[in-house]
């Protein structure tokens, strides 16, 4: 069977299981296609030898009779914001680095190696999945393009001139360009939706506290989530069934019950009322993602489903109010990369204090980050904490009733993604304000804790600068009602089966 990476992850736990092909063969073949696509920047590490050993030990029990997980074999890719007890984890950052002024291979060869696996990990672990390595993101994921990465930038499988989307870009390219079949990304105020919808892909933030926060990385705690990305709609219900639930050692996760997420994505929408809000339909919005997005929700009506327009007053203020409480919380959080306990260079077994200062005022820090830490500590200052910080939580309080109030009408929103089709590599770096813009249409949801969905409905037109592009259509239910967004999403696949996008081939040509 020569193309096992184009199989749904449904489809490969099933031929693992019956032993028609090996757990070992899929990694192999996902490390082939990773050094193919090597040039599109998705992985910071491959974990290759962990990764064979894993595959090896699932075959061995599957010989011997044993039953197999809910992902057996499935070859998956890590944001390197997880925590991984057999890898490095930088997050994307120098100052995770034994010497932050090294060149690139080697300030990678000398990353932080956690003594712990995220909780999210093990439960991947668990379900046998083989984890084939770290994927690509923006530095401690503060970026909408995956170029604030400390160590090179990930490409757009699509159009490798253009950006994938961040700050979980190098977990869309990875299941994009058919290296992996699924992986793990984070999402604050977009990173997974945004790149899964320009890169074609299905990526789900669950709801606040719905999946377990330990052992990732923090930037904002009060907007960060764990979620997957894959393929197909079923195939992110079943990574999402395996990471979600309760866990104790996270004092945000809920103890709501975990549904069935695979089982939703064959109860159609007949009966479903998908809510429009109006706010997002308005000036800066590109025309084809207009028309698609308008499309997608025209067919969800004729499917059974009910569509309503509903008014969010509140959605305008998303981006500044984000922008305060993230940074707010950012400054916080990586107050504690301070060069004592991180980003020490170390020289044979004894630490050179001086480095220390080295790596927070140097390189250990990218522009991106400094720049947040600044933004997020003159808001907690005195005397403009209650005009910025405290204003900008009220601010978030009224975002969070204007879904609620949405919620009381219908079971799902439908929505765009992202205002415009991916970039070019170095178009916005210089402008912030224009980057930040990109996450317009993510970060309320984000704000209000509630969970969302990018789904592909189509690309764009050929243009003679540009070839076809990705689009996604964002769905959002109340917390905990992911059950919902799956059964609108597989109810649009299967009608549509062609929006299951592929790259053009070979990956990274």
């Amino acid at each position: 069977m020569a193309a096992l990476l184009d199989l749904s992850i449904i489809e490969l736990v099933e031929h693992v299981r019956s032993g028609s092909v090996s757990a070992e063969q899929v990694a192999l073949q996902s490390l082939k296609r990773i050094e193919d696509s090597r040039s599109l920047g998705a992985f910071l590490h491959v974990a290759r030898d962990a990764a064979l050993d894993a595959a090896r030990r699932i075959d061995e029990r599957r010989a011997r009779g044993e039953a197999l997980g809910a992902l057996a074999g499935v070859p998956l890719g890590i944001k390197d914001a997880l925590c991984t007890r057999d890898a490095p984890t930088t997050a994307g950052s120098r100052i995770l680095t034994r010497n932050p002024e090294a060149p690139i291979d080697s300030a990678r060869a000398g990353a932080w190696r956690p003594p712990y696996d995220a909780t999210v990990v093990e439960r991947l672990r668990a379900a046998d999945a083989v984890l084939i390595g770290k994927t690509n993101m923006d530095e401690f994921a503060m970026g909408s393009s995956t170029e604030n990465s400390a160590f090179f930038p990930a490409r757009n499988p699509y159009d490798p001139r253009r950006i994938p989307g961040g700050s979980s870009g190098g977990s869309a390219v990875c299941v994009a360009s058919g290296a992996v079949l699924g992986s793990l990304g984070s999402d604050t105020g977009g990173s997974i939706r945004q790149p899964a919808a320009l890169c074609g892909v299905v990526g789900v933030k669950p709801s606040y506290g719905r999946v377990s926060r330990f052992g990732l990385l923090a930037f904002a705690s009060s907007l960060d989530q764990v979620g997957p990305m894959a393929r197909d709609v079923r195939g992110a219900a079943r990574l999402l069934e395996v990471i979600a639930g309760h866990d104790p050692r996270d004092s945000t996760s809920t103890q709501v019950p975990v549904g069935s997420y695979e089982l939703a994505c064959g109860q159609g929408v007949r009966g479903l009322r998908i809510g429009v809000p109006r706010q997002y339909f308005e000036a800066g919005l590109d025309t084809e993602i207009a028309a698609a997005t308008q499309g997608a929700i025209e067919s969800l009506g004729q499917l059974g489903a009910e569509i309503l327009e509903v008014d969010m007053p509140h959605t305008k203020y998303g981006v500044s109010t984000y922008y305060l409480l993230a940074t707010a919380e950012a400054s916080t959080n990586l107050s504690r990369y301070d060069g004592v306990r991180f980003g020490l260079r170390i020289d044979g077994d004894r630490p050179e204090i001086h480095a220390m200062y080295r790596a927070t005022r140097g390189r250990g820090f990218g522009t991106e980050v400094k720049r947040r830490i600044m933004l997020g500590t003159y808001a907690l200052s005195a005397g403009y904490y209650d005009a910025y910080y405290a204003k900008a939580q009220r601010v978030r309080t009224l975002i969070r009733r204007d879904f609620e109030r949405a919620f009381e009408k219908v079971d799902v929103l439908a929505a765009p993604i992202s205002p415009t089709p991916a970039f070019l590599l170095g178009e916005k770096v210089n402008d912030p304000l224009a980057m930040y813009l990109a996450d317009i249409y993510t970060l309320p949801a984000s704000l209000a804790g509630v969970a969302g969905l990018s789904v592909p409905i189509g690309t764009t037109r050929v243009q003679p600068d540009r070839p076809a592009l990705p689009i996604g259509l964002q769905l959002m239910a109340a917390p905990h009602a992911e059950a919902t967004l799956f059964r609108a999403a597989a109810a649009w696949e299967a009608v549509r089966p062609e929006r299951i996008l592929r790259p053009p081939s070979p990956a990274g040509a």
